[in-house]
């Protein structure tokens, strides 16, 4: 994969990133359309994976994928509360390695090092 596409992937994960009470954090919709599924109905089950591979490597779920709620605009210029998860770096990163590998952009983020050395795989503490 050529560099400047690694650098734009790691830029736009970076870009969505967001601190939560001193976390740093990654909405699990926003990182849903950075991984390549364009519908949220799709994407549970990648996070269910995760959430598996988390519970197996030692680490406490809720630490990494806690639900949250959110407001979003509608067309209509009304607003209505939407399910999200935040994510820890180290739950985008389970997530990416539980994606499906058939997605150019969630292949790609396998395969680079856009979660970077600031995750703490396996560790139940703040990433």
């Amino acid at each position: 994969m050529k560099k400047e596409i690694i650098q734009e992937l790691y830029n736009g994960f970076e870009a969505v990133a967001v601190e939560v009470e001193g976390i740093e954090c990654w909405s699990a919709r926003e990182l849903q359309l950075l991984l390549g599924y364009s519908k949220w109905e799709n994407f549970p089950k990648v996070i269910d994976k995760a959430k598996i591979a988390c519970e197996n490597a030692g680490s406490l779920v809720s630490d990494h994928f806690p639900d949250v709620r959110k407001m979003v605009n509608l067309g209509s210029g009304s607003e209505r509360e939407i399910d999200d998860i935040l994510l820890t770096r180290y739950g985008c990163y389970l997530i990416a390695q539980n994606g499906d590998p058939r997605k150019e952009q969630t292949s790609a983020y396998r395969g680079t090092k856009a979660f970077g050395s600031k995750c703490q795989f396996g560790s139940s503490k703040e990433p």
